[in-house]
């Protein structure tokens, strides 16, 4: 009996042990070994097993089970072609929100999610978008692909298409979806500035300083090409035949708010519609609340009207009031677009050099500097050599002009192209024996450029 006794004793508390150190972190941690180590080298179908055991016994034990775990879904899916492992690799973004939120961006993960949702045709065009919109509204700041920007609002687009979603509500979410990427842009274009400056001034970046130059210039790319896909899909919805319309109906209605004159006044300046309606909405606008976007506008309506001094006086007064970068950037562009016209190229450029300093990304400031340089050269320099040496100051203009704005990446290139053809060649640097020498130039444009050594 008592030996019966201590045989039962002894099953029960190996029983209950092995329960215990299913749970423990040393089992964790040897579990974890078995997964990562066969990952590591991509052998997935054996790691899986291990991941299994992991997000059931030990889901918050270390951030690699998600971080390899997400890679291996990856790669059964796009490498394997295995589309049943679409919910396992949502799974495994939402198990590391879930688990590891200190360490993990919400609104990344979230926009990741609706990504994949999208991309696999999971859910309804208003449940896909429902996904967007959450993931963007709880975490705007984390919400940085483009890919996933585009989507989101294409699906709004398309539910507009089919009936479910106004007019208005497209417009407001472009204004969203612009902002944003005008806000990852100029945080790029502020840190490749610099690297551009340097690089100028003739200091060769470090391999570091290279490889983040690279990527600062491939993600502008990228969002260059978002936004022009943006453009693109909102199309003819904010062509004037349909603001006009959509304004006129609400404009009784709406003439005492606000923001809903702002919002209005400003699309139809943005398309240039030529409607009588443009001017009631800035007159109500500026009756009711003078400001730095009345005054724009105002100065928009003088500058049609070829009033240019009463638009400039307009428009620095807006320059003056506002205080949305952005904004700001246009007023700017405006005022120096206004001198450049008159043929005022050194107070165009202080303005154009303003607008830079508020949106860093404004590549086309840098595209009109570099045009009145090249417009200049006959008139700077007494030589036709030192004459032709400011076309090499255009061409550097438009190269930073590609860099910082995809946008117009295309036409900077091939002025630059132009213009670096007009410059001085070898030959002419070796006849005038200008090699490695500094040409100053003392015209409106200032400043001096190194010859290039043959």
């Amino acid at each position: 009996m008592k030996t019966r006794f201590i045989l039962l004793f002894t099953v029960i508390l190996l029983s209950f042990s092995g329960n215990s150190f299913a749970q423990a972190p040393d089992d964790c941690a040897i579990t974890l070994s078995y997964f990562t180590e066969p990952a590591k080298i991509k052998n997935y179908e054996a790691a899986l097993p291990y991941y299994e055991k992991l997000i059931k016994e030990c889901p918050n034990y270390n951030l690699a089970i998600y971080q390899y775990g997400v890679k291996m879904f990856e790669y059964f899916i796009e490498e394997k072609g295995d589309k049943t492992k679409v919910n396992d690799l949502i799974e495994a973004w939402e198990l590391r929100l879930q688990n590891f939120p200190d360490q993990t961006k919400e609104g990344d993960v979230l926009s990741t999610i609706a990504q994949i949702k999208y991309d696999n045709n999971i859910g309804s065009k208003a449940e896909q978008f429902k996904a967007f919109d959450e993931a963007f509204k709880k975490d705007p700041e984390n919400f940085t692909s483009g890919k996933s920007l585009y989507a989101y609002f294409s699906l709004a687009v398309d539910l507009h298409n089919e009936g479910q979603k106004d007019l208005q509500d497209i417009f407001n979410l472009y204004d969203v979806v612009i902002d944003k990427i005008d806000t990852e842009k100029n945080s790029l274009a502020s840190k490749l500035t610099p690297l551009m400056d340097k690089e100028e001034a003739g200091t060769a970046l470090t391999d570091k300083e290279q490889r983040a130059k690279d990527v600062y210039e491939n993600n502008l790319g990228v969002y260059a090409t978002v936004e022009g896909s943006v453009n693109g899909k909102l199309g003819q919805l904010a062509d004037c035949p349909n603001l006009v319309p959509l304004y006129t109906k609400d404009f009784e209605s709406k003439k005492t708010d606000v923001n809903w004159l702002k919002n209005a006044a400003g699309r139809l300046s943005a398309k240039d519609c030529d409607d009588p309606l443009f001017f009631k909405l800035v007159q109500e606008l500026h009756k009711l609340e003078p400001s730095a976007e009345s005054a724009y506008y105002l100065g928009k309506l003088a500058e049609k009207d070829g009033k240019a001094s009463t638009a400039l006086d307009y428009f620095n007064q807006a320059a003056d009031l506002q205080t949305d970068k952005g904004k700001k950037a246009s007023i700017y562009y405006s005022i120096a677009e206004n001198y450049r016209k008159k043929g005022s190229y050194g107070t165009a450029r202080n303005y154009y050099n303003k607008m830079l300093e508020v949106k860093p990304s404004a590549g086309m400031a840098y595209y009109k500097i570099g045009s009145m340089y090249a417009d200049s050269a006959n008139n700077c320099g007494t030589t036709v050599f030192e004459k032709r040496a400011m076309y090499w100051l255009a061409a550097d203009m438009m190269d930073k002009a590609a860099r910082v704005d995809g946008t117009i990446a295309g036409n900077a290139k091939a002025a630059a192209s132009s213009y670096r053809a007009r410059a001085p060649q070898a030959s002419d640097i070796f006849s005038e024996g200008m090699a490695g020498k500094t040409v100053k130039f003392n015209c409106w444009v200032g400043g001096s450029v190194r010859v290039p050594n043959l």
